[in-house]
């Protein structure tokens, strides 16, 4: 294998160069002839190329270049990194952590103060007053000298980048000097100041006004990434801290304070405006082949079907024409590139564990030998996969990967009937080769598989794969493959094929891992899209089946009225109600899919009814534990912050018990309105006595989920074990859920109508409560007149209506079922708030009481947070609520704390206990 590198004298400025719009495409001429002194320069580095004296050479060189005919597209002349945001997101942490030890370690910090100046002061003051004097004019210095310098190599963007950095740090270090001299607290303006040496009174900066735009304009230049100015840059640096803290001007808090504000400051500018795009472009390739030996003629770039993933997982590809030999496919990858995808990369590395994830962010020269090494081993391990036969730097930014041209179209590209049973034997075969040696290509997706004008398969995109992989990366393989090939051909005949060829137990071992979490991002897509299409279908049938039976049912009344009869009874209206349900539901089961993953579980199963299938647990953390975590932890700041000046001594002694025992019975007789606005919805006849112990059920499930989907799921269960038809136990709740609302919304207006007007002669509401109903209104107006959203919005409802619809006609038959329903959800409504309203009384006096229509606005307002809040049972987004709405309707602090501390706990810790045993009585009775 040839592997040399392209080493331009100043490799930083010659990328950026030929990332100029005007010579970014490919075969583009260059007006000022970087490319060619590019060319020139490479071969008198290596010693192959032309040397000064080759005229024939130069000129044949030359000839080369103009006979170039990329097609790539222009590149952006700035990109935005989001190393640079992770940079800017990590100085922004180190600021607020060295801000909280400042704050909350006092004692820590003057210690540390107190020893660093009791060292410094031991230093001679000739050497002190030296090193001042030395710092304080290189600090200036170094900035103009490296500017120079940069202006000489034809970088002026970089200097208008540190510049701008400059003044946007100066401007945060006055802020931050107004904040610490007015607002901070005292702790924090000990720790970053000290008493002026030369001012008596006064205090020194918080934060060095010179010295932070200094920091930011040597980082946003980029002085960091070169050795030699680097090491003068922390030689300035510590020589100006050493001398500031000897002569007492500043403390060390100041000090890193002030490097971490230039620091982020200097990368948040650089994330804004974007940094100089120093991809190298098809000149440049063509360069960098030149200089391992090859004489191409011209460099197309290949189409990326899929931006969304293949620009971060397959690099960039040309195909090369040579003058003398076969045509080459070359992969680029550079650093630009490697970075698109970082904060997917991440979250998928912070959520899943280690074994289903990869690197989130590789160094060029490990992205080069992964992939150099991956493609021999597929080779070595009998695998059809690109031979590859050079690499390459292509400067400090890129690497090239140089492949035998392969041709032939993806799996993608094909026609149905093109996908033979040999083209999926030969599939699997490969992948089966790869297998062998425990290889693991990670992305078998349908780019990834080529298919040449003979026929034969080869594998392509080994770049994100793994060697010596375990098991379950093997296994990930199998059931990602398995996925793509159903995709085009079904699922019957892409387990056949695999089955061919891996056996039965190989493709049955896959099973655990036929998760869409553990396929690719692209495969994850297009499941969710056919998911969506088949929802859709769905509704459609549905909708189209009530609209028939709406029809039948309006000839039968015109023929009646067409006939004299009289109007129908109730036994015809409730049959012709039955013939109507059962209409939608046979049109539901009829139109009903199975998704591509449970059709592969199926034939699986059919060949091989011992394999296992529970699915095996990839993630590390899901995604509702992290934001739980995070609202749960921001709520109980909250609680904590007020609990903190409340003396729960007398307050537990002057507490009112029978208030107290009051709210308890308002909490226990929730349980009943909830039981009896559940069956209001349900024509069957359900045991009350078991559904009031669901409902206490529930309260140990909306710990371990949110409210308004552990409630759901759990009464659906209940329903459907109690003999209620599937689809009939889901329409039940959806009404109950939809009627719910409605109340709750009404209710809320209302209560806000009469608490706006209770201090006030008329009737006339309160402005914030006019200004409430007119942001709603608003609110409307914009649902309705944007295209998507209106979409949206009508899409749900109509899907919602369709099962809804035709269960509250069976409840409608029965007009006690209707009052058990809407008498239920008032009645637990009202048990809420009276138990609220009791906890208030339980810690007020006679003064502090609030009306009823108070407390009920603000419980309404606090249970529709906790239902939209992702945290289980709205731990953290209630008790904020509750608390801030209490207080802001006149009741103080001291007691609203308190107040809503005893409400949760009565309605939420309390009865998790008894509803952890309901849960396992009524399941060991076969009730859950």
């Amino acid at each position: 294998m040839k592997q040399q590198g392209v080493h331009p004298e100043d490799a930083e400025s010659t990328s950026g160069a030929s990332s100029r719009p005007d010579t970014a495409r490919a075969g583009g001429k260059d007006p000022e002839g970087a490319a060619a002194g590019e060319e020139e320069q490479v071969g008198k580095d290596s010693g192959t190329g032309p040397q000064p004296g080759d005229t024939a050479a130069r000129d044949a060189e030359e000839a080369y270049a103009d006979e170039v005919e990329g097609d790539e597209p222009l590149l952006p002349a700035r990109v935005h990194r989001p190393s640079d945001l992770v940079r800017v997101l990590v100085g922004v942490l180190g600021i607020v952590l060295l801000l909280a030890v400042a704050a909350f370690a006092h004692g820590t910090t003057s210690g540390l103060e107190q020893d660093i100046n009791k060292g410094t002061g031991q230093a001679p003051d000739v050497f002190s007053k030296i090193a001042g004097l030395v710092s304080s004019i290189a600090i200036l210095l170094v900035p103009v000298a490296f500017a120079i310098e940069r202006l000489i190599k034809r970088d002026g963007l970089r200097i208008a980048d540190g510049v701008l950095a400059a003044v946007l740090a100066h401007g945060v270090t006055l802020a931050t000097d107004l904040w610490v001299a007015r607002a901070a607290p005292e702790s924090i303006r000990d720790a970053l100041t000290q008493p002026s040496p030369g001012d008596v009174g006064s205090l020194t900066d918080p934060v060095h006004g010179y010295l932070a735009p200094v920091i930011a304009y040597m980082t946003a230049v980029g002085m960091s990434r070169r050795p030699r100015w680097r090491a003068v840059l922390w030689a300035v640096l510590v020589l100006y801290a050493f001398s500031m803290l000897v002569t007492g001007y500043t403390t060390p808090f100041s000090i890193l304070l002030t490097l971490l504000i230039g620091w982020a400051v200097a990368y948040g500018t650089l994330y804004a405006v974007g940094s100089p795009n120093v991809r190298p472009t098809g000149r440049t390739l063509m360069a960098g082949l030149r200089h391992v030996g090859f004489r191409p003629v011209s460099a197309a770039r290949e189409e990326v079907a899929d931006a969304q993933e293949t620009a971060t997982d397959r690099g960039r590809r040309y195909f090369v024409t040579l003058e003398d030999g076969p045509p080459l496919d070359v992969t680029v990858v550079d650093r630009e590139q490697q970075a698109q995808g970082f904060f997917y990369r991440a979250w998928r590395n912070l959520t899943l564990r280690g074994f289903a994830t990869r690197s989130s962010l590789q160094s060029l020269r490990q992205a080069l030998e992964q992939e150099a090494l991956l493609a021999y081993a597929a080779i070595a391990a009998g695998a059809n996969a690109p031979k590859l036969i050079a690499t390459s730097e292509l400067g400090p930014d890129a690497v090239m990967l140089v492949y035998e041209h392969t041709g032939g179209r993806t799996l993608d590209s094909l026609a149905d009937d093109e996908i033979t049973d040999d083209l999926l034997r030969d599939t699997w075969l490969q992948v089966k080769a790869l297998q062998s040696r425990r290889i693991a290509h990670r992305r078998l997706v349908g780019d990834a598989i080529l298919v040449d004008r003979s026929g034969k398969v080869i594998i392509t995109d080994l770049r994100i794969g793994e060697i010596a992989a375990n098991s379950l990366l093997l296994r990930m393989d199998i059931s990602q493959l398995l996925v793509t090939v159903g995709l085009r051909v079904g699922a019957e005949r892409a387990v056949a094929s695999a089955v061919g060829v891996l056996g039965p137990d190989a493709v049955a071992d896959c099973l655990p891992m036929l998760q869409p979490i553990a396929l690719s991002r692209s495969t994850r897509a297009t499941l969710r899209r056919l998911a969506r299409e088949r929802a859709e279908r769905e509704r459609e049938a549905v909708l189209e089946a009530s609209r028939l039976s709406k029809q039948a049912r309006s000839e039968e009344a015109s023929a009646d009225a067409g006939t004299g009869s009289d109007k129908p009874d109730k036994k015809t209206v409730r049959a012709q109600a039955r013939a109507e349900k059962r209409a939608l539901d046979e049109a539901l089961d009829d139109a009903r899919e199975e998704d591509l993953l449970t059709l592969i579980r199926h034939e699986v199963l059919r060949i091989r009814p011992q394999a296992p299938v529970e699915p095996a647990r990839l993630e590390r953390v899901r995604p509702r534990t992290l934001i739980s975590f995070i609202a749960g932890a921001i709520g109980a700041y909250f609680l904590l912050t007020q609990l903190t000046h409340i003396e729960f001594g007398p307050l537990v002694a002057n507490a009112q018990w029978g208030w107290v025992a009051a709210a308890v019975l308002f909490s226990a007789a929730s349980y009943f309105a909830a039981a009896m606005a559940l069956l209001g919805f349900v024509p069957e006849r359900v045991p009350f006595r078991r559904t009031v112990a669901a409902q206490v059920a529930g309260s140990f499930v909306k710990i371990v989920a949110p409210a308004a989907v552990g409630g759901v799921a759990l009464n659906t269960r209940f329903l459907q074990r109690a003999g209620v038809r599937p689809g009939l136990a889901v329409a039940s709740v959806g009404a109950s859920q939809l009627f719910g609302l409605g109340c709750h919304i009404l209710m809320l207006l209302a209560f806000g109508y009469l608490t706006g007007t209770e201090k006030t002669p008329s009737l006339s509401p309160s402005r914030t409560v006019i200004a409430g109903l007119l942001t709603v209104a608003v609110l409307v107006l914009v649902v309705t007149s944007v295209p998507f959203l209106r979409k949206f919005v009508v899409t749900r409802v109509r899907s919602l209506f369709a099962g809804v619809v035709p269960r509250m006609l069976d409840v409608l038959q029965r007009p006690q079922k209707l009052i058990t329903g809407i008498g239920g959800m008032l009645l637990l409504t009202a048990c809420f708030v009276m138990c609220l309203d009791a906890s208030i009384r339980a810690f007020g006096s006679e003064g502090t009481s609030l009306s009823i229509a108070s407390v009920a606005v603000v419980f309404l307002a606090g249970n529709a947070l906790g239902s939209a809040a992702p945290t289980p049972g709205g731990v953290g987004a209630v008790e904020a609520t509750l608390t801030v709405g209490l207080i802001a309707v006149g009741l103080p602090s001291e007691v609203a704390a308190p107040a809503v501390l005893l409400f949760r706990l009565l309605t939420l810790w309390l009865p998790v206990l008894p509803g952890w045993l309901a849960f396992n009585h009524l399941s060991r009775k076969g009730a859950l």
